[in-house]
């Protein structure tokens, strides 16, 4: 067997494996970095709890197949049956494209402009749901960076004041701590950083490509209704909407 082999092993065996040295060489460099630290770890917790919330909303809860979703509605208001339209997008995937669409069909008794209303508030609405919290990501990513870069400067007055004011033979002690401080609070800002802003552009793409989907689907619904508001039937027109014709 190979002598290199069993040196590996033992080695591995005695440290506890590749992870305990990983979270060894990291406790190592969080205590290097000193207090600089602490502000660009509450960005990174902060980021990833968004990052993690966002994700599966976006890519979850929120997302449905546009195409096959209008394919369906299409032939129950080609049918002129709305009471089936209405009952198809409620017995969907609750998103706010459905949400969107079924507040317009509500309305469709009413007429055009109020289906065009309704369709413009619900948009309105659950447009905000999608954007919430990934600008923070923006905020905190840059946040991070300027952490990074405070705990540089401090670690470059440390050895500073070495060169100064200390003992010629601690100056290499302080100076080598000073530096080590600075190198660790720039790494883990940048680490913190990067990912975040990265982040932050995925998500707001799948936000707009979410509510463009909400927009291009709105306007083909309603062309819909407008086209084929003949053929609708047993309808519960509002007394309302009488006075108004």
């Amino acid at each position: 067997m190979n002598l290199g082999y069993l040196t590996n092993l033992t080695v591995l065996a005695n440290t506890g494996g590749p992870e305990r040295g990983f979270f060894e060489e990291l406790a190592k460099r969080w205590e290097a970095g000193q207090w600089g630290m602490y502000p660009i770890a509450v960005c990174l917790v902060i980021a990833l709890a968004i990052m993690v919330e966002r994700g599966i909303v976006l890519f979850g809860k929120a997302s449905i197949n546009k195409e096959a979703f209008l394919r369906g509605l299409k032939k129950h208001i080609y049918a002129g049956d709305l009471d089936k339209a209405i009952n198809y997008v409620a017995g969907q995937k609750a998103t706010p494209l459905t949400n969107v669409i079924k507040a317009g069909l509500m309305n469709v008794p009413k007429g055009n402009d109020e289906v065009q209303a309704a369709l413009d508030e619900a948009s309105l609405r659950e447009t905000p749901k999608l954007e919430a919290r990934t600008g923070y990501l923006a905020m905190l990513g840059n946040a991070a960076m300027l952490a990074g870069l405070l705990g540089t400067v401090s670690g470059l007055i440390s050895c500073f004041e070495a060169v100064a004011n200390v003992n010629p033979a601690d100056k290499a002690t302080i100076l080598a701590n000073g530096i080590s401080e600075a190198m660790n609070c720039t790494g883990f800002g940048l680490v913190t950083a990067i990912p975040a802003l990265v982040a932050f552009s995925v998500l707001m793409g799948r936000t707009q490509s979410l509510i463009n989907d909400i927009n291009e689907t709105s306007v083909s619904v309603l062309n819909l209704i407008v086209a084929n508001k003949d053929k609708f039937k047993n309808m519960n027109v509002p007394s309302s909407a009488h006075g108004e014709e």
